[in-house]
C-alpha cells in the first residue's frame, strides 16, 4: 500500500531560509543513510491561504512499517542529533508534526 508522510514546520520570522537549506543538508546528509529514496522527497512551502512560514517535506512509503523503520534509522544517526539542535534555532518551537496519507487508486 503507498503512502505519503509527511513531516510539517513553521520557521521563525526571518529564518526560512535557513530552514529550508537545513532541511536540504539533511536529505543529502542523513537521509541518503536511510531506505527512503530523498531524491523523490518533495519540499513545500506555504503560499496562498497557508501560512508564509509552513514548510512541509513529504515522501512515498509503502506502509507505515517502513516509516518506523525510517524513524529507528535516523535515531541512531549522530549527525541528526546535531542537526535536531540547529534546526531548533531556526523553527517554531512545537510547530512540528506528521500525517500520513494513503495513496488511493
Amino acid at each position: 500500500m503507498t503512502m505519503i508522510a509527511r513531516w510539517h514546520f513553521d520557521a521563525k520570522f526571518g529564518h526560512k531560509q535557513e530552514a529550508i537549506a537545513l532541511s536540504k543538508q539533511w536529505d543529502e546528509q542523513i537521509g541518503k543513510q536511510t531506505d527512503i529514496d530523498m531524491d523523490k522527497a518533495r519540499m513545500l512551502s506555504g503560499s496562498v491561504g497557508a501560512k508564509e512560514s509552513s514548510v512541509q517535506i513529504e515522501f512515498e512509503i509503502d506502509g507505515l512499517s517502513e516509516l518506523q523503520d525510517f524513524f529507528d534509522k535516523i535515531a541512531g544517526i549522530k549527525m541528526h542529533e546535531d542537526w535536531g539542535k540547529r534546526m531548533g534555532e531556526v523553527i517554531v518551537s512545537g510547530s512540528t508534526y506528521w500525517e500520513v496519507f494513503r495513496v488511493l487508486d
